[in-house]
């Protein structure tokens, strides 16, 4: 059983690809949802530990 994440952070950026790219270089990788709307506005990563954050477009 997988128990649900106690937080869940969103991160807000204007350049969401250069920030998603900046974080992935650090160590997050994509999180592939199969619910997410093809309009979103958010891209899902997870941290090396496998927590899982937003990076929200605000342009």
């Amino acid at each position: 059983m997988q128990v649900p994440p106690r937080i869940h952070l969103d991160l807000f950026t204007e350049n969401q690809v250069d920030e998603v790219e900046r974080l992935k270089a650090l160590g997050a990788s994509e999180v592939h949802w199969d619910k997410r709307p093809p309009a979103a506005d958010y891209v899902i990563l997870a941290d090396p530990e496998g927590n899982r954050f937003c990076v929200v477009d605000t342009s």
